[in-house]
C-alpha cells in the first residue's frame, strides 16, 4: 500500500494535508468532471460536486477537498461522586496546534466549566470513539484510528473506525400490557416491512426491526426506508410503525411508547399470578376474593397457594379459561388493549359463575389489572350475582401499592451488528486472531465508548444500548446499510500478538494536537441528553489490565 487517498488519511499523506481526508486524485471515471471528487467511504463511490455532500450527508466537496462533515466524538473521563462518567467532546476544525485542536463539548457536566485547551495531561482521561471516524472501506486499509494511550500505567491500544453493517437490527423491547401483534406479524413503517414482532417478554412486547433480509432482500424501496428507519431509531428519535393485524406505535429509545395514540404510562409489576402472591397477605382480612385479570396468566387469590397458605377459605368463584395449577388461570380472553392485556372492559365477563355451595352473599370481590390501572369492586347480592360499589379506601392504598411498584414503561432499542470481514480487517491481517482475543477477553469491545455486549459463537456479533451512546452515533449509507461506530481496546502487546497493524499506531497526544485526520468545520458542541453517561471507562475494563 504505497498510495492512500479518499477518506484513510493514511500515512503517505504530506504531513501538511493530515487534518484533511482526501488529497486530490485520479478519479476511477475518465470522464468524470475534474471539479469534483470520488468518495470511496462506501461501496456508493459518490462523484460530489464542490460545494455538495454525498449521497449519505456524512462526507463533502470543500474546495476540491473530500471532508467529513460531522465530527469525530471523544470522550473524557469525569469524576463525579467517585463514579466514571463520560463526557462528549467534539472535533473542532482542524489545527496543527494543541490549544486549538479538540474544543470540549461541556453537556450538562457541572465539571466542564469551558472549552478544553487541548492539555495533553489530560490525554489518559480521552477516549477517541468511532463517531465520525470513517471506515475501512474498500476493507483492506486499517482502521481511521489506531491510538495508542495509556490506563492505569499500562500501553494500550485503541482501534477505532465506523462499521458500515449490512448485517444488523434493532431489538426493541416495549413495557407495556398492551397487545401490538401476533408473533411474526410484520412491523411496517411508512407501508414498507421492516421487521416483526418476536416472542413476548416478562411485562414487555418485543419486537425485531431490520436486518439484512429488510435491506438487501427486499425492494429498493423497503431497502431505503427501513436504512431510514433504522437511522432515526439508533439516533434516539421517534418513529412511527403499524403491526399487521394489531397495533399502531410511536417509539423511541428511552422513551414511553405510543399506542394506538394513547401514551403508555406502567409497566406491570408482574403477571397475575405473581401480583396475587406479592400482596396476599395485604389484602387478606379486606377482600374475600381477588382476581389479577392477565392476557398470560391470571390470578385468584383464594385458590392460589398463597392465599392457602394464609388460610383463606374458597370463594366459590368459577373462572373462564384454562386452568393451569391452583390458582392460575390461562387464556382468560384474547388479547388486546384491555384489562391486563386483553380484549375485555368488563371484567365480569370473564367469570363464568359461582358455587352455591361455597358462594356467599356479601362476598367481597376486588378485580384489578396487573397495573392497576383497571380495578374495580364489588359485592355479592342475595342472587350471588356481583355489584360494583365503592372500593373501601384501604383496598384502594393496596391497588395503587400495585401501582406504585409498577416502573414506567419504556422503549429500549439494542444496537446488535454483526463485525465481519472489513472490520476485522482494519484491525489485524489475520482476522480470526482478533475474534479469539475478544472470545478470550483481551479485548474490549465498545460501540461510541458504551459497553457492547458479545455473543457468543462463531463471528464478533455485538449489542449495545443506543441510549448510552453519544447522540447521532448512527448513520447511513445508500448501499443500503448502517454505519455504526465501534472499537476495541487491548494491552499493546496483546494487538502485536495478534497481528496488528502497529505501524499505523499513533500516540494519543498526536491525535489530540493535529485534531486527528479530519478537517471537519463541524459544531464544537454536543448534545448529550444525559449529562454524562454511566458507563464504565472502556479502557479500564478488569480483564484487560488484569
Amino acid at each position: 500500500m504505497t498510495e492512500h487517498t479518499k477518506t484513510d488519511g493514511l500515512p503517505g499523506m504530506d504531513s501538511s494535508t493530515l487534518p484533511q481526508v482526501l488529497e486530490r486524485s485520479k478519479p476511477r471515471n475518465e470522464r468524470m468532471n475534474s471539479e469534483k471528487v470520488e468518495c470511496n467511504a462506501c461501496p456508493v463511490l459518490c462523484q460530489i460536486s464542490e460545494g455538495r455532500t454525498g449521497a449519505c450527508d456524512r462526507y463533502a466537496n470543500r474546495d476540491g477537498l473530500l471532508i467529513r462533515v460531522d465530527p469525530v466524538i471523544l470522550l473524557r473521563k469525569s469524576l463525579q461522586d467517585g463514579e466514571a462518567k463520560l463526557v462528549p467532546f467534539a472535533a473542532g476544525p482542524a489545527d496543527t496546534t494543541a490549544e486549538s485542536g479538540v474544543q470540549a463539548a461541556a453537556a450538562n457536566d457541572p465539571s466542564t466549566t469551558a472549552p478544553w485547551n487541548g492539555d495533553l495531561l489530560l490525554a489518559e482521561e480521552v477516549f477517541v470513539t468511532g463517531v465520525g471516524s470513517s471506515t475501512t472501506y474498500p476493507d483492506y486499509k486499517p482502521a481511521p484510528f489506531i491510538v495508542s494511550s495509556r490506563a492505569a500505567g499500562v500501553d494500550m491500544v485503541t482501534v477505532v473506525t465506523e462499521g458500515i453493517f449490512s448485517y444488523c437490527s434493532f431489538k426493541v423491547k416495549i413495557d407495556t400490557d398492551r397487545f401490538l401483534g401476533a408473533e411474526q406479524a410484520n412491523v411496517r413503517c411508512k407501508g414498507e416491512v421492516v421487521g416483526h414482532v418476536t416472542t413476548a417478554e416478562y411485562g414487555s412486547q418485543m419486537l425485531s426491526l431490520g436486518g439484512v433480509h429488510h435491506l438487501t432482500g427486499g425492494s429498493k424501496k423497503e431497502g431505503r426506508i427501513t436504512a431510514e428507519m433504522m437511522q432515526l431509531l439508533g439516533n434516539q428519535q421517534a418513529v412511527e410503525l403499524t403491526i399487521d393485524g394489531g397495533s399502531q406505535l410511536v417509539i423511541q429509545a428511552g422513551k414511553a411508547p405510543i399506542v394506538n395514540g394513547v401514551e403508555e404510562q406502567r409497566m406491570r409489576v408482574g403477571c397475575g399470578s405473581a401480583a396475587v402472591g406479592i400482596f396476599a397477605r395485604q389484602f387478606a382480612g379486606l377482600a374475600d376474593e381477588v382476581v389479577v385479570v392477565d392476557d398470560h396468566i391470571t390470578g385468584v387469590l383464594t385458590e392460589h397457594q398463597a392465599g392457602r397458605c394464609l388460610d383463606m377459605p374458597r370463594s366459590g368463584i368459577q373462572m373462564r379459561g384454562r386452568k393451569s395449577t391452583p390458582g392460575r388461570y390461562f387464556q382468560v380472553a384474547n388479547p388486546g388493549t384491555g384489562w391486563g392485556g386483553t380484549d375485555i372492559a368488563d371484567p365480569l365477563s370473564i367469570i363464568e359463575g359461582w358455587d352455591a355451595g361455597v358462594a356467599r352473599p356479601g362476598l367481597k370481590l376486588l378485580m384489578t389489572s396487573t397495573t392497576g390501572e383497571h380495578a374495580s369492586w364489588y359485592v355479592l347480592d342475595e342472587a350471588l350475582q356481583p355489584v360494583e360499589q365503592e372500593m373501601p379506601p384501604d383496598v384502594r392504598v393496596i391497588v395503587d401499592r400495585i401501582g406504585e411498584n409498577c416502573e414506567p414503561s419504556l422503549c429500549t432499542v439494542l444496537f446488535l451488528g454483526g463485525a465481519g470481514g472489513s472490520l476485522r480487517a482494519g484491525v489485524t491481517e489475520n482476522p480470526v486472531l482478533l475474534t479469539r482475543a475478544i472470545k478470550n477477553a483481551l479485548v474490549n469491545v465498545t460501540c461510541g465508548g458504551a459497553p457492547a455486549y458479545v455473543w457468543p459463537g462463531g463471528g464478533i456479533t455485538v449489542m449495545a444500548d443506543v441510549t448510552r451512546m453519544p447522540l447521532n452515533s448512527f448513520g447511513t449509507v445508500p448501499t443500503p446499510a448502517i454505519v455504526a461506530p465501534i472499537e476495541f481496546s487491548m494491552r499493546r502487546d496483546d494487538y502485536e500478538a495478534l497481528g496488528g497493524h502497529m505501524e499505523y499506531v499513533r500516540e494519543l497526544q498526536e491525535v489530540l494536537r493535529s485534531g486527528a485526520w479530519h478537517n471537519d468545520g463541524a459544531p464544537t458542541s454536543l448534545q448529550w441528553e444525559k449529562g454524562g453517561a454511566t458507563n464504565p471507562w472502556p479502557l479500564s475494563n478488569g480483564p484487560l489490565l488484569g
